[in-house]
């Protein structure tokens, strides 16, 4: 079954400001974790019940954060970014 994907508010925003490139990349990969919902990591901790799904672009490692609702069959696409501070950012994010 395949899940509707969702955006938060800093997702969107970070996503309008990139390449076409990189968006067409964001899409497909979208529809990969939508596809398969657990293709991501699960993380421990601070954010527990965030899955990281990692994919590479023009020799860059980018992020993507996200929540799976099994319920309502939803993915919500939290956050994008490269590896830098980005779980350090999240969870920020996510607290606030």
């Amino acid at each position: 079954m395949t899940y509707t994907p969702q955006a938060f508010p800093k997702f969107n925003r970070t996503a309008k400001k990139l390449p076409k490139a990189l968006r067409a990349e964001i899409d497909r990969q979208v529809d990969v974790i939508c596809r398969d919902p657990l293709v991501g990591e699960a993380k421990i901790g601070d954010l527990a019940g965030v899955r990281v799904h990692k994919f590479r672009l023009a020799g860059q490692v980018h992020l993507l954060a996200y929540l799976v609702n099994d319920v309502e069959k939803t993915v919500t696409i939290l956050a994008l970014g490269g590896h830098e501070n980005f779980y350090r950012d999240l969870k920020r994010y996510l607290a606030g």
